[in-house]
Order: structure tokens, then C-alpha cells, then sequence
């Protein structure tokens, strides 16, 4: 197989009807790496909405069980990833994501924020850092795969297309970032993660690579000091260094799943399922997003 041989047999598909599948070959075979990297900054970016930070703050799930968090957040959207939505693991992955957010009165709006997260930021991720930008099949099939889990979570009024979920993002969080001191802590505890996942001499640089990728929009909301532009050139031209070599590298002949990321510290014996996440109590400790009016709605498994 040669390095372009899989985006071929991508543009041969319907992502439509294929999406499954086009995201799989995409995200465990084509870009594991720079999606797992993506989703990181995906996640963090809904911090900066201080509703969703705030709450994170007061439930302590990204500041005292970090890496425990950061685990079962992974496994469980992998989960569906790899086994699909019809399997056995994927309605038990999806049942305990609707677990913890069906105990509490969460908005519509804010729910659809975070879904446009892992839609948009991979996509723009990929076109600044990877070895090749997504194709419009590529595209479209993400937004399929993330509207199929949104229905399956019961979200109404989910974006159609690539572009619609990017334009909810973007006024979104026009709309909505701000600061929030609790929001600060939770950042804070998750560069302090990203870090601790590196011998202690890269802790500091890794931690300050993380301030440099992101944009002026996320540092203001957490009144973070702008990188100055050598950090930032330096750490950007790094990432498109690695992009070039990848780019000369043999393509990835097996699929690469997150449960097999490094990152994944807490479950060197395996994991169940049915076990991930956290059982919240209503009011006190659960779900990522803020909870402002009653649903519209049960959940769909």
C-alpha cells in the first residue's frame, strides 16, 4: 500500500451511508496521533465556557481524578468507535454516557457545543498540523458520526453538515467564553496531566508547548499570559516537522485505538465498559456541561 492508497479508497465511499467507516480508516489509521492530540484540545476548549468550567470545578472530576477522567472519557467514546453503534459495546458505551448526563437537567445548546467540538477542532488540528488535510469525505463523514452519537443522546436540532457544526462552534463561543476562576483550575489541573504524562526535565516544556498551540480566544478566557512568537513558531514548526516525516513514513497497516495511547494509565489490567465514567449524584458531581433548564426529552440509548 502506498502512503495515499487509503484516502483513495475513502473517496470511493459514500460518507453519507459509510461514515462508520471512513472515520474509523481516518482517525485509527490515517491520523491516531494528531486526533488524540485534537480531542485533547477539543475537551479543554469547553472549559473556557464558564458554566462548563465552573461545574468541573465544583464536581473535582478534572481536578482530583484527572487521569481517571481523562480514561474513561477516551474508553468510552473509543468504544463506539471501534466496536460501532449497533454492537453490544457500543449501546453499553452509550448507555453509560447518557447515565451520567440523563441524571441532570442539562441544555440542548450546551450539549450541541461540545458535540461541535470533536467535529471542528480535529478538522482544523489536521489542516495546520497533519501530514495531509482532511478530504471533503473525511469531513462530512465526521459530522455524520458525531450527529449519529448526538441522536443517540437525545440532542435536538443537531448540526447537518461539516460547516453547520463549525459555524455553531465558532458563534457559540463568541458568544459564551469568558473567565471563570473555577474554569482557570480546571485548566490548570489539565496542563498539569498533560505534563505528568512526560519525565519530570519535559514536564515544563510540554506544559508550555500546550500554552503555545492555543489560540488568543482560549488564553484571554483564562487570563494566560500570550506566548511570545518565538515559543510559538518553535512549537508549531515542530509539530509541521513531524507532519513532513510522517508524510515519508509507510502507511499504518493495523488500526490504532485509543485504549492502546500511552496516555491510558489507569486500567493496565483492562477495563469494563459497563464500569467507566463516573455514577453522579444529582446536584453534586457528573456531567461536563452546565445544567441550566429541564430537558426536552429522555435521552436515547
Amino acid at each position: 500500500m502506498q502512503r495515499y492508497d487509503r484516502l483513495k479508497e475513502i473517496q470511493s465511499l459514500d460518507p453519507e451511508r459509510d461514515f462508520l467507516r471512513i472515520y474509523r480508516l481516518s482517525v485509527t489509521l490515517e491520523f491516531p496521533w494528531d486526533v488524540t492530540r485534537a480531542l485533547e484540545l477539543a475537551l479543554y476548549r469547553t472549559y473556557a465556557v464558564p458554566g462548563i468550567g465552573r461545574l468541573l470545578a465544583t464536581t473535582a472530576e478534572l481536578t482530583d481524578r484527572s487521569q481517571k477522567r481523562y480514561d474513561d472519557t477516551a474508553l468510552l467514546l473509543d468504544t463506539v468507535v471501534e466496536h460501532g453503534f449497533d454492537s453490544e459495546e457500543g449501546r453499553t458505551a452509550l448507555r453509560r454516557i447518557n447515565g451520567m448526563h440523563r441524571s441532570y437537567d442539562i441544555a440542548d445548546d450546551d450539549m450541541r457545543y461540545v458535540l461541535c467540538t470533536f467535529v471542528v477542532v480535529p478538522k482544523r488540528w489536521l489542516d495546520a498540523y497533519g501530514w495531509r488535510r482532511l478530504s471533503a469525505h473525511e469531513r462530512q463523514a465526521s459530522a455524520v458520526y458525531y450527529r449519529t452519537l448526538g441522536a443517540h443522546m437525545g440532542i435536538k436540532d443537531l448540526p447537518h453538515t461539516y460547516e453547520e457544526f463549525e459555524e455553531t462552534l465558532d458563534a457559540y463561543e463568541k458568544a459564551h467564553f469568558g473567565w471563570d476562576a473555577g474554569a482557570r483550575t480546571v485548566s490548570g489541573a489539565t496542563l498539569d496531566l498533560m505534563a505528568s504524562w512526560y519525565p519530570a526535565p519535559l514536564a515544563r516544556l510540554v506544559r508550555g508547548a500546550s500554552l503555545a498551540l492555543l489560540d488568543d480566544a482560549l488564553l484571554d478566557a483564562f487570563r494566560y499570559r500570550r506566548p511570545g512568537a518565538f515559543a510559538r513558531g518553535l512549537t508549531r514548526g515542530a509539530l509541521r516537522l513531524r507532519a513532513r516525516a510522517v508524510r515519508l513514513l509507510p502507511p499504518r497497516s493495523r488500526p490504532h485505538y485509543a485504549r492502546q495511547n500511552p496516555e491510558i494509565k489507569g486500567y493496565p489490567d483492562g477495563y469494563d465498559v459497563a464500569a467507566l465514567g463516573t455514577f453522579p449524584v444529582p446536584g453534586v458531581r457528573g456531567c461536563p456541561v452546565p445544567h441550566h433548564r429541564a430537558s426536552d426529552g429522555a435521552a436515547a440509548e
